[in-house]
């Protein structure tokens, strides 16, 4: 019997539908309720290659084991391909015989916004309504999708470089049942919920203009020398990783507030402390949730799809 002989093959469109947002989100804050501590994933592996990047990301969760490839090829949005692509294997977790083999970029389209809103929704004001998001990709739109699913978003702006593709994915956000625009970076003011989905390698916004009740999410990137928040922005908030460790190793936006003196480790407050209870939202100043991206979110959503054996 060889080792293909029962692995179920997932495309995107298959992946799109076993799984919802809301359930991807309940999944990811289950699993932390539930006593899995995040600090004792493996840590990925970051592979330089000629054309970007290979992410190696394993996971152990439950019923099921699970490896991600992530490709990161910077160039690819001008080739019309997508920036980050992967490929996930889904495995059992006892004999680690190959369960699923799916689109991990799909995947990573949901889990990562699905993260993002599994901190939001303990984060933000119950009746946020008013969304801005920088960025016009596949994870800006699922933001929208995402945050829509935790609280009653009435407006959804739209920040990007690109005035086209900024209308498209405008367009795009409508479908979740927002009135959604184009924007610019002004917009911020007075936003309940900012998202910021880019490859900026500098801030985005001014610090000045985000309201105290504003809770802010980054997920541009995993390299230390970038960031798409002010590190003063950072030096007011209450700020929320996904570990220390990932914190203080990836999240660019983090390592460089640290540098400049804004914050200090110390100030970190994890997803597991705010999912769990054990540190309450900031209720005086902003929220921010910065992540990086783990195997075990990965594994959280994609064990969702492990009945379709």
């Amino acid at each position: 019997m060889g080792i293909f002989d029962d692995l179920v093959l997932l495309d995107a469109e298959q992946v799109r539908a076993g799984v919802s947002m809301r359930a991807a989100i309940e999944e990811v804050q289950s699993s932390i309720r539930g006593g899995f501590d995040p600090d004792d994933d493996p840590a990925r592996a970051i592979v330089d290659v000629r054309g970007g990047q290979l992410l190696l990301m394993p996971a152990d969760l439950g019923r099921f084991a699970g490896q991600k490839l992530g490709m990161v090829a910077p160039g690819n949005p001008a080739r019309g391909l997508e920036r980050i692509q992967a490929v996930y294997v889904l495995l059992d977790a006892e004999t680690l015989s190959p369960v699923a083999l799916m689109d991990g970029t799909e995947l990573t389209s949901i889990r990562t916004p699905a993260v993002s809103a599994a901190a939001v929704d303990v984060l933000a004001d119950p009746v946020a309504e008013r969304l801005v998001v920088f960025g016009s990709g596949p994870q800006a739109v699922r933001h929208v999708e995402a945050m829509r699913a935790i609280r009653p978003i009435r407006e959804a702006v739209i920040v990007g470089r690109d005035r086209v593709r900024a209308e498209r994915a405008a367009e795009a956000a409508a479908r979740f049942g927002v009135e959604a625009r184009v924007g610019t970076a002004a917009d911020v003011e007075g936003a309940d919920l900012i998202v910021c989905a880019t490859t900026a390698r500098e801030p985005l916004l001014d610090d000045r203009l985000v309201s105290e009740h504003a809770t802010i999410v980054a997920v541009g990137s995993h390299e230390a020398d970038v960031r798409e928040l002010p590190g003063t922005l950072l030096g007011r908030s209450q700020v929320v990783v996904e570990t220390r460790r990932v914190g203080m190793a990836e999240a660019g936006d983090v390592i460089q507030a640290v540098a400049e003196g804004h914050i200090t480790e110390a100030d970190l407050v994890t997803m597991r402390q705010v999912i769990t209870g054990e540190v309450p939202p900031a209720r005086d100043r902003p929220r921010i949730v910065k992540t990086c991206g783990m195997g075990w979110q990965d594994l959280a959503v994609a064990s969702l799809l492990g009945g379709a054996r």
